[in-house]
């Protein structure tokens, strides 16, 4: 297929219609949604809304029951290594190989993608010493903490030089530091002409890092546009609250005030 063909040419992600249903339930009902090229694109719902489930049918993780998926044009699922190619992807809950030094798992990553030995090792120096874990290379993996698991997942996202990221809760468990860290790199990332997907159910990290949302809630769209456009003259929180539907003041609990 074309570049772009029957979508918006400006699209780092187009999805149409994708459906999932797991044991008779839906759990993505129909989603279509454009990312424009260059954004960073926050993906917000409340736990369960289908946010995983969405982002893994579109980066070719797991096969939609309906739908399509293109990145930058190229059809996730009739050309699933021309579009990997240019994603760099890092799913909820990784399972990484975690017996390999970060140093390690970097160059495998690099290897994996096709890129010659001397490339691999000069861009696993530069990600390394970016994520500031130039002093625990050679550490195992299973040895790292939360945020340095996360860093080096991402780091070995990056080094094929993606033109998309798609990010599934890529701050879950990890400390302050670390996340301005990673803030920093993929805020870098977008202003080099990169394309940042990532998903939370944090509206505060989402309001200061993105410039466009989308909401999802039982796996449905609810709202997508720039983060203005879809806040409104409220807050993101508020207007996240007012869509997915929250509770009111608790009631009756009398007995926890004192």
């Amino acid at each position: 297929m074309p570049e772009g063909a029957g979508y918006p040419a400006g699209s780092a992600l187009s999805i149409r219609g994708l459906a999932k249903s797991f044991g008779g339930k839906p759990a993505v009902n129909g989603i279509s949604l454009e990312v424009p090229t260059g954004s960073f694109y926050g993906l917000v719902g409340p736990n369960g809304a289908g946010k995983t489930t969405t982002l893994s049918m579109a980066t070719g993780l797991l096969r939609p029951d309906a739908g399509t998926a293109l990145v930058l044009g190229i059809d996730v699922w009739q050309d699933p290594l021309g579009a990997k190619r240019l994603m760099g992807v890092l799913p909820d809950g990784v399972r990484l190989f975690d017996r390999l030094s970060g140093e390690q798992l970097i160059t495998y990553a690099g290897l994996l993608h096709g890129l010659d030995r001397a490339t691999v090792a000069a861009r696993t120096r530069d990600l390394l010493e970016a994520f500031d874990l130039t002093a625990d290379a050679r550490t195992l993996v299973v040895d790292y903490s939360a945020g340095m698991t996360k860093k080096i997942a991402l780091a070995a996202s990056l080094v094929h030089a993606p033109r998309l990221l798609v990010l599934d809760e890529p701050f879950e468990s990890v400390d302050p530091v670390s996340a301005a860290n990673i803030r920093a790199i993929l805020t870098d990332y977008v202003h080099s002409g990169g394309t940042v997907i990532v998903s939370s159910h944090v509206m505060d990290l989402v309001q200061r890092m993105c410039d466009h949302v989308a909401v999802v809630a039982q796996g449905q769209l609810l709202a997508a546009g720039t983060v203005d456009e879809v806040r409104g003259e409220s807050t993101l929180e508020d207007r996240f609250v007012q869509l997915v539907g929250g509770h009111g003041p608790a009631e009756g609990l009398s007995w926890l005030r004192t």
